[in-house]
């Protein structure tokens, strides 16, 4: 990779989304647009395309994104959203042929996770399941205080993404469905995993599982994000 690519700030494109050339053919692009400024990522990511199952799994992706709407006869500003995440993890992973889920989930979802795993096996899935605090390794092991636990009095097992992703891959698992795993842990989680992932629902205790909510706010109430944390 040339170190004279430029870093893209895509969040802060100066460029009105209709011109933008990364949704017309002739659109425009300011100097540091990954679409015009990487060539060679470019080429790279068509390279890896070439893999029948990559090929496969981002061609299945855009059907699902655009049966995610309705209405689209009827043009790109009448179209409407027609399906929540929960069905559309379900549909992606039987346009795959995917026969083997595993649900990676935190002991504090464990009603709402004994849900999911129930509407997998309902859709045909053989499904695995592999809760945060599986190995029942204690804090103290990875060096924590005991003033550092959640409860300082008791014993208290470390959340253990590594553990979950082993069992996944262990398992083979076709697809793992991260859900409401910490900040931290879900990277770890990715770092180590083989499959396919996605996201059914990140870890937001605050906000119930909502992380939108202070983005949303940002103007009022969480106005102190506006300043460095």
């Amino acid at each position: 990779m040339s170190k004279k690519t430029p870093i893209p700030t895509c969040a802060i494109c100066p460029v009105e989304v209709p011109e933008r050339i990364c949704r017309q053919e002739e659109g425009k692009a300011p100097g540091n647009c990954p679409s015009t400024r990487s060539p060679e990522i470019i080429k790279e990511t068509l390279e890896i395309l070439k893999d029948p199952q990559v090929m496969e799994a981002v061609r299945q992706a855009s059907i699902q994104e655009g049966e995610g709407y309705g209405d689209r006869d009827k043009g790109y500003a009448n179209i409407r959203p027609i399906k929540p995440r929960i069905q559309e993890t379900i549909e992606f992973a039987q346009k795959m042929k995917f026969k083997r889920i595993c649900l990676i989930f935190c002991i504090g979802m464990r009603k709402e996770a004994e849900i999911i795993h129930q509407i997998f096996r309902t859709n045909g899935f053989e499904t695995i399941s592999v809760m945060c605090k599986a190995g029942a390794i204690s804090k103290e092991e990875i060096g924590l205080l005991r003033e550092q636990q959640i409860d300082p009095e008791n014993f208290e097992a470390m959340c253990n993404p590594i553990l979950q992703a082993l069992t996944a891959n262990h398992h083979e698992s076709d697809m793992n469905v991260l859900f409401g795993l910490c900040v931290g842990h879900d990277a770890l989680f990715l770092r180590y995993a083989k499959a396919f992932n996605t996201v059914l629902a990140s870890k937001d205790r605050l906000l119930a599982h909502n992380p939108l909510a202070a983005i949303y706010q940002y103007d009022s109430y969480y106005r102190y994000l506006k300043n460095p944390i």
